[in-house]
């Protein structure tokens, strides 16, 4: 799969057993349908977080192509207060996290005991503490 932005191709990692596409040019990230509700898994703001991303969100940023179906992605914003905005597919094929978007997502996620996954993506994508 070729990445969205710079159109390279993109590596496949593995973060908990969720299998998410990194570009290595432009470090985004994409996930399938369904992958980022697995990463937020345990998080006691998990419904509010994903039903967010149904609220359209201003941006100046240029569109991206889907990289499953080529259309165009809305953008979209994730978190209340927080807000993220990230490029979401209008087939629901998946996410576009430009770099740092995926984690500052899972970083509002309450997780009672800590941050596991928050900690597995500082570690997978080499994010400073």
């Amino acid at each position: 799969m070729n990445c969205p932005l710079c159109d390279k191709p993109m590596i496949v990692l593995e973060i908990d057993r969720v299998e998410v596409d990194h570009c290595l040019k432009c470090k985004g990230t994409w996930l399938d349908a369904g992958e980022l509700e697995l990463l937020l898994d345990g998080a006691g703001n998990k419904d509010r977080l994903l039903e967010s991303l149904n609220l359209d969100a201003p941006s100046d940023e240029a569109p991206r192509r889907c990289p499953i179906c080529q259309k165009k992605m809305r953008k979209v914003q994730c978190g209340a207060s927080e807000r993220v905005v990230i490029d979401k597919c209008k087939n629901n094929d998946g996410l576009w996290f430009d770099e740092g978007e995926l984690r500052e997502i899972i970083a509002m996620g309450d997780f009672p005991g800590g941050h596991n996954v928050y900690e597995l993506i500082n570690d997978v994508f080499g994010y400073r503490r």
